[in-house]
This record gives C-alpha cells, structure tokens and sequence, in this order.
C-alpha cells in the first residue's frame, strides 16, 4: 500500500539567517540539504513519503545604482552578497527532490535609508554624512504568497497529507489554518525561533530538532 505523501517547505531567507547565525558563515546547498536530511528523518513523517522539497526566497538584485553621498556608482551584481546567493540558488536547484520557488526584490522609490545607528550618532555629535550611514531599502515580494498558494494547492488537490514548514513567519497563520481544515497536518520548525504563539497554534507539531538527537537511517525517495 502506497504511503501518503508530505511536503518540506522552506522559508529560505529565514532558513538561510538561522544558518548563518549557526554556521558563522553563509550557507550553502549542503547545509540547507542537510537540514531537510535531519527532518526527513523525523519519526512524525516516518509513516509518509517525500514528494518535494520546496524552497522559497527571491532571487538578489542585479539594479545598479549610485551611492547617496559620493554618486559614485554601486553595482548590485558584483556585491559579495549576490554571489553567495546565486550561487546557492544553482546549487540546490540541482538537489535531489528540489524545487525553487523565486519572488523577487524591490528598491524602494528612496533606495536608501540612514542607519538608526547613524542617526543617534548625528544627533549626538554632528557631522557630515557619508556612504557608509546608509543602507539599501529593499524588500522581498511575493515569496510568502507563493508559499501560502503552495500549500493551498497541495491541500485541495490532495497531493500530501502533512507539510513540514520551516519558518518563523507568523504571516503564514491563515495558510496553516486552511490546509488543516483540509485535513493536512502541519509540523513547523521554527529553528530554536521564539515565535509569535498563533503561529504554534495552528500548528500540529512545534518541533525542537536541537533537543532531538541526529540519527543516521536511510532516506527514502520521493515522488516527482
């Protein structure tokens, strides 16, 4: 008998600042795989198969653009930054059972916003401002709609029977409520988080992977 069939998800900017917090540097294909590893090997899913793992995040800017105080130019694409997330993108796309679901950054009107920090500094001791008193206003759109809409389609169209998220969003509340009413089980892994209790509570199970320890079985594959 065919067993029922669940879904990992993940939060990627989410995971990808847990990680680094963890790692102590920017994370790769290998660290976000071997997180899905960890939780696949969960005993609340030993009784389902993986159908897909499911990353979402917006891929980094390419805009060039000038600095606020200098003019001089800034070029986003030769950003140290950029180069670590495309490459991690090209990387896990490659992954066995992985499917990328990208939205997208925006700058804002402004582009730039002044540091609180530098600010109270300013307000302390007056001086003129330079490049470095601020940062870039951007803002990822459309990757928590794409995972909501992920997780209603899979629930309706009843391609698995439990979902394993990995979040701290409490945005995703009505997206948890829906897929239970349809009769799908919610695990989060809010990654040691201290996350908003309406999120735990339309949730099935809160897990605590770190007060779990790791043990090695085999994976199973999952469907296509």
């Amino acid at each position: 008998m065919q067993r029922s069939l669940y879904a990992i998800m993940l939060d990627g900017g989410f995971l990808t600042k847990k990680l680094h917090a963890k790692l102590g540097r920017h994370a790769t294909a290998d660290d976000v795989m071997s997180v899905c590893e960890r939780l696949q090997r969960l005993p609340e899913v030993s009784n389902y198969e993986l159908l897909r793992i499911y990353y979402y995040d917006a891929a980094p800017s390419s805009e060039s653009l000038k600095y606020p105080v200098s003019k001089t130019n800034y070029n986003l694409s030769t950003t140290e930054r950029y180069r670590q997330a495309q490459s991690l993108f090209d990387q896990l796309v490659l992954k066995p059972h992985v499917a990328l679901r990208m939205g997208e950054v925006r700058l804002s009107p402004e582009k730039w916003n002044i540091k609180p920090r530098a600010a109270r500094d300013l307000l302390r001791a007056p001086r003129p401002l330079q490049d470095d008193d601020f940062i870039l206003d951007i803002s990822q759109k459309g990757v928590d709609m794409r995972i909501g809409m992920d997780m209603a389609r899979l629930a309706l169209r009843e391609m698995v029977r439990a979902v394993v998220v990995v979040t701290g969003d409490s945005d995703f509340v009505p997206a948890f409520k829906f897929v239970r009413r349809e009769g799908v089980k919610v695990f989060l892994d809010p990654m040691g988080s201290n996350v908003r209790v309406e999120l735990k509570q339309h949730s099935d199970v809160v897990l605590d992977l770190d007060a779990r320890p790791a043990i090695p079985v085999d994976i199973a594959g999952g469907s296509s």
